[in-house]
């Protein structure tokens, strides 16, 4: 393991240099990628300085022991390498999960589209519900959100609502997410009393840059039209919004969030290049989850993940059989409990398949 890590920081050093290169900075797409891996390699080195630390101490603490000829040192050296003993296995542990390869997408800001399933009514309030379960995460997280395209429900909630995430490692973090959503409550549109299971659909979708998807406007067919809903005098009066339809693959994105017509076409085309480019990955998912059997990144859209039971104040994860009882909590955005159970399966399955050392 010394060896490795003694490679990752002489590569630490050189990216060092490079990112402060002009020539680099002046490369954006260079200088973007480098810049990912300096803060990657960063985190690396610091627990790489750790371990070599307590390596150090330990190597120190048997030489006193051997040579024994001060006992007061001798019974301290015992205490430091105790300590040493019981902080290298962490350590080591620690590393070969941030030696797994990380996908080149985890970096990447995100779009959210959240979509009213089976259920009606109570399918757009639980979308609802989840949209501002997934705000009050972002927000916790010190991350930026930016609604791009509603579509309102007719008794709360939303028949479809799209928005942006911005931060450090959106996708690593948000991509289990997609799939699936039951919710199993008394509706509020319900006189009866009667428990009803509804259902909503959750997809991330990594935001593609310019030089990920190639993307012909001539394949692209444009339309106007006149926003709705909530917005002032401009609602239906000025065709701001936009539609943006692709050709050859069926492809829709709109937005009428912006009033500016030309910014709604920027958002829209971003939504459609990221769209096709989550196209393309949720392939190489479904080849990479055969591959390994993969439990909680299989690219199936249509899977059922995740069940909100009200009555019973659980919420229960199927792909790794995960039940928590604090459904007030998650539902008011402290899902990080779930997302840490998946990303340590995740990790497991991809170290039992890579040599980190």
């Amino acid at each position: 393991m010394i060896d490795r890590l003694q490679f990752i920081k002489q590569r630490f050093d050189e990216v060092s240099d490079l990112v402060i290169n002009p020539d680099i900075i002046a490369d954006q797409k260079r200088y973007v990628a480098l810049n990912k891996e300096y803060k990657e390699l960063k985190a690396l080195v610091e627990k790489r300085d750790e371990y070599m630390t307590a390596v150090a101490n330990l190597e120190e603490a048997q030489e006193i022991i051997a040579d024994g000829s001060d006992a007061e040192m001798v019974e301290m050296a015992k205490l430091q390498l105790d300590e040493a003993k019981e902080a290298l296995p962490v350590l080591e542990e620690e590393i070969k999960f941030m030696l797994i390869p990380k996908d080149p997408e985890d970096a990447k800001n995100v779009l959210v589209e959240i979509r009213a399933g089976t259920g009606g009514d109570e399918a757009s309030i639980f979308a609802g519900d989840l949209y501002r379960m997934y705000s009050k995460y972002c927000e916790n997280k010190g991350w930026r959100t930016s609604v791009v395209d509603v579509s309102q429900g007719t008794s709360g909630g939303y028949k479809e609502v799209i928005f942006e995430v911005s931060g450090d490692d959106v996708y690593g973090t948000l991509k289990f997410e997609a799939g699936v959503h039951r919710v199993q409550r008394v509706p509020q549109t319900e006189t009866q009393g009667r428990i009803h299971t509804s259902a909503a659909t959750v997809m991330v979708l990594p935001e593609a840059e310019e030089f990920d998807v190639q993307l012909d406007m001539n394949e692209v067919r444009i339309d106007y039209f006149c926003s709705s809903g909530p917005g002032g005098q401009s609602v239906n009066t000025t065709k701001s919004a936009v539609r943006l339809t692709h050709i050859p693959t069926g492809l829709v994105a709109q937005c009428q969030d912006e009033k500016s017509q030309h910014k709604n076409k920027d958002k829209a085309t971003q939504v459609l290049r990221s769209r096709l480019y989550e196209m393309e990955l949720a392939k190489k998912q479904e080849e990479d989850a055969a591959k390994r059997n993969s439990q909680v990144s299989s690219g199936d859209r249509s899977a059922k993940i995740r069940t909100y039971n009200y009555p019973q104040g659980r919420v229960t994860d199927h792909r790794i059989g995960l039940t928590l009882y604090d459904l007030d909590g998650v539902m008011n955005g402290s899902v990080q409990k779930l997302i840490d159970e998946l990303q340590l399966v995740n990790n497991t399955e991809k170290l039992k398949e890579s040599d980190v050392y």
